[in-house]
This record gives C-alpha cells, sequence and structure tokens, in this order.
C-alpha cells in the first residue's frame, strides 16, 4: 500500500509521463459482467414461445414471472448499494455474480411457472448487485470528468450480452434443449469470478496501477471528510429523488425491450426462434453504439471547457428526443424501420442511462455514491415491475404494443425536465 506522501499530484506528474491504462482493465472486467448479466437476463425472453408452448403460459403467466424477478431485484438492488459502500466493490461484486450465477443454471431444473418464478427471483437477488458495485468501481477508478464515459463502455456490455443471446440461445436449444442453454451459459460465466479476484483491487492497493495514472485517478478535489453517510441523510436529499424519479421512469422501457422485443417482432413480422435473431442483434448494436456514444458526448463537453450540469443534461436531452419515433413503431409494416425506430430508441436510451448514472458519482461523496445508486435502483425496478403488469394486460385484453410505444416516447423528457426541477445544477451535495 503507498503512503501518501509518495503519490504525486496530478498536476505534478511530468507532462510527458505516460498515464497508466489499467482502469480501462477494470473497465473490461466491469465490461464483460455486464454481457454475462444481460446474457443470463435475457435468455427467457429468447426462450418465450418455447417455454411458451411447453407449459401453456399465458402472457399474464409471463408477465408474472417477469413482475417478481423484478420485485427481487427492487428490493435487493436498495441492500446491494448499501452493501456496496461497506463491503466495497471486490466482494460485493463477487458475492453477487456468484448467486446470480447459481440462479441461473438452476432454471434448468424448473418445470412450473412457479419452479420459473423461483429460479427468477434468486436471480433477481443477485443481478441487482452488479450495476451498484459496477458504479462504485467506476467511482473509485476513474476521476469524474471520465466516468460518464467509463460507465457507457461498460454499460455497453448489456447491449452485447443482448447481441450474443439471440446469436447463441436458439442453436445451443435447438441442438441439447433450452436446459442446456442455462447450463451451459452458467458454468462458463463462472470463470469471470477467479479473474475478478485476481485483478480487482482498490488504485492504491493495486500493485499494477503506476503512481502517473494514480494521480490521474484522483486528480478531482478530495471528498470532505464525513462519517458514514445515513438512510436518513441520503432520504432526504433532492438530488437523490431526481435520480430514483427518473429510473422509475426510464428504466421499465429498457425492461420492456429485453422481456417483449423478441414476441414483439414475433407477432407483429411472423418471426421464430430462428429468425428474430438478426433484427433484435441491429437493435442492439445501435444500442451499443448509443451507450458510448453518449458517454463520449458529455466527456467532449467537459473537455471543451462546458459545467458537467450542461454536458450531462445536453446529452440527455438529445437521447430523450431521439426515443420519440417509437409513438409510431407498431404502425410500420416494413420489419426493417420497425428495427430502425426501436435501435434508435435503445440507443437513447443506453446514452441516457450513461449519463443518468454519474450523476450519483456527480454529486454525492464517494462513501454515498452506492447507497444512492440502491435507492435509484429500486424505484427503476419497481417501474420495471408496474410496467411487467401493464404489458401482460395489455396484450392480453388488446394484443397491441402501441399503448407502451407512446409511454416510451415521451418518459425520457419528463425524467429530465424532473432531474432540472429537483436540480438545476448538479452541485456538490453537503452531507455532513
Amino acid at each position: 500500500m503507498r503512503s501518501e506522501s509518495a503519490v504525486p499530484t496530478f498536476e505534478e506528474v511530468d507532462s510527458s509521463t505516460r498515464v497508466g491504462r489499467h482502469r480501462w482493465v477494470i473497465c473490461a472486467l466491469l465490461f464483460i459482467a455486464t454481457v454475462i448479466n444481460y446474457v443470463d437476463r435475457q435468455i427467457l425472453g429468447i426462450l418465450k414461445p418455447v417455454l411458451s408452448d411447453e407449459f401453456q403460459w399465458s402472457e399474464v403467466d409471463y408477465a408474472n414471472i417477469v413482475f417478481w424477478f423484478q420485485a427481487a431485484y427492487a428490493m435487493a438492488y436498495v441492500v446491494w448499494g448499501r452493501t456496496v459502500d461497506r463491503v466495497g466493490a471486490r466482494w460485493g461484486y463477487f458475492v453477487a455474480f456468484a448467486i446470480w450465477q447459481v440462479a441461473h443454471i438452476a432454471h434448468a431444473g424448473a418445470s412450473s411457472v412457479a419452479h420459473f418464478i423461483a429460479a427468477r427471483v434468486a436471480l433477481g437477488v443477485g443481478e441487482a448487485g452488479s450495476f451498484p458495485a459496477s458504479l462504485k468501481a467506476v467511482t473509485e477508478w476513474f476521476p469524474k470528468r471520465e466516468r460518464a464515459f467509463a460507465t457507457g463502455v461498460f454499460n455497453a456490455g448489456s447491449n452485447v450480452g443482448a447481441i450474443i443471446t439471440p446469436l447463441i440461445i436458439p442453436s445451443i436449444t435447438i441442438a441439447l434443449g433450452w436446459q442446456a442453454a442455462f447450463v451451459i451459459t452458467g458454468v462458463v460465466s463462472l470463470l469471470w469470478l477467479v479473474v475478478w479476484l485476481m485483478f480487482y483491487r482498490a488504485p492504491r492497493l493495486s500493485k499494477r496501477v503506476g503512481a502517473a495514472e494514480l494521480a490521474h485517478i484522483e486528480s478531482d478535489p478530495p471528498d470532505p471528510p464525513v462519517a458514514a453517510v445515513g438512510w436518513g441523510t441520503v432520504l432526504r436529499k433532492k438530488e437523490t429523488w431526481a435520480f430514483a424519479i427518473a429510473k422509475f421512469l426510464t428504466d421499465p422501457i429498457w425492461w420492456m425491450f429485453l422481456f417483449w422485443l423478441p414476441d414483439f417482432f414475433a407477432k407483429t413480422y411472423d418471426l421464430d426462434l430462428k429468425s428474430y435473431g438478426p433484427p433484435l442483434v441491429v437493435v442492439y448494436l445501435l444500442a451499443d453504439v448509443g451507450s458510448i456514444a453518449g458517454g463520449w458526448f458529455s466527456l467532449k463537453l467537459i473537455r471543451g471547457g462546458r459545467s458537467i450540469n450542461f454536458a450531462r443534461k445536453t446529452a440527455m436531452l438529445v437521447c430523450a428526443l431521439m426515443v420519440t419515433p417509437m409513438f409510431f413503431a407498431q404502425q410500420v409494416s416494413s420489419l426493417w424501420l420497425a428495427v430502425l425506430i426501436v435501435g434508435l430508441a435503445a440507443a437513447a436510451h443506453q446514452g441516457f442511462s450513461a449519463n443518468l448514472f454519474t450523476i450519483p458519482g456527480d454529486v454525492f461523496p464517494r462513501r454515498a455514491v452506492g447507497s444512492v445508486i440502491g435507492v435509484g435502483g429500486m424505484f427503476g425496478a419497481l417501474g420495471g415491475m408496474l410496467m411487467a403488469k401493464y404489458v401482460g394486460y395489455v396484450l392480453e385484453k388488446l394484443g397491441t404494443y402501441t399503448p407502451m410505444f407512446i409511454i416510451a416516447g415521451s418518459v425520457y423528457l419528463v425524467a429530465l425536465l424532473l432531474i432540472h426541477v429537483l436540480s438545476p445544477r448538479l452541485q456538490e451535495v453537503d452531507v455532513k
């Protein structure tokens, strides 16, 4: 472990000194874990037609399975946020990952709606730790000006996972059965745990970080000395609610894409397990671009001299406007035009989220970031629960996605407006 005096400040490091890049290795590990997270999460949506036929699920049955996953995710998310603040990203992520992989593999033994609900509840408990731990790691390893970009990079793993899933799962299912899809992906993914423990340490404890990179990581002014930040303090801050309400409004749209987009393409354009893979791949490729571009755009504005407040909100406004064509997605007769509209919306969601996720780190001290993210994640999952029930009801009664797409096209502008009302300048929060 280095002493404080042994590390120069970023400004003291000679400009010719090359700043190391180990922080991007950490970001790559977060990216891979996010890929795995979304493979595990999306498999059920990909297999919905197969499982619905085998187990005679109604739309409401499927919606209930999704609902209970999100209920567990919501309750666990806030716990993980607090836990990660206490134990750190290294062990917090390790435990969360282990829980969700065991639960993922357990799906292979399910034979009823109740069994799938139990497996999805356990999966939700584990997966809820992923983003609090990832964002805690980004806060530890990156200065503020790089966090939106780093978040966009690791969050792009969600789209890569969503791309991989429709490419590999149908082949495994056709060759070996749907149970094998859960077992094979789960067992292979356990290798990540070993690599994570090998590479992840706090920057000052890592032997792979040089003085120049450590100075760069710590180039922001230090947090003011504060004791542990309690729930009462976090919940009293309007900035917490700006983040939480925005998550409540926008997260359900992404959940809808993950769990119902295969069904939308299958029913609207008469696709099947073999043929709806390419449209999904295009949608999530566009989402990947949006995730990285959204973080890059705010980084570029900050480097150009703009404030964090201006950069984050401008990037989010552009993304919110890009989602509005979703109003017309159900009425489009061309499959690929629909793919383009949905893909643009998915890209915009990810760009919006890359900036939204950095707001807790922008305004709260590091010791409170996990707790704030936990509150926001819980509210995002609660919104997803309501959306799951709503989608199941609308499809069962009306058989159309139009009401959900109208909501999708409008909520991002509403969320940004509320963020601005509650935190007009994104000023740092005093939690003393």
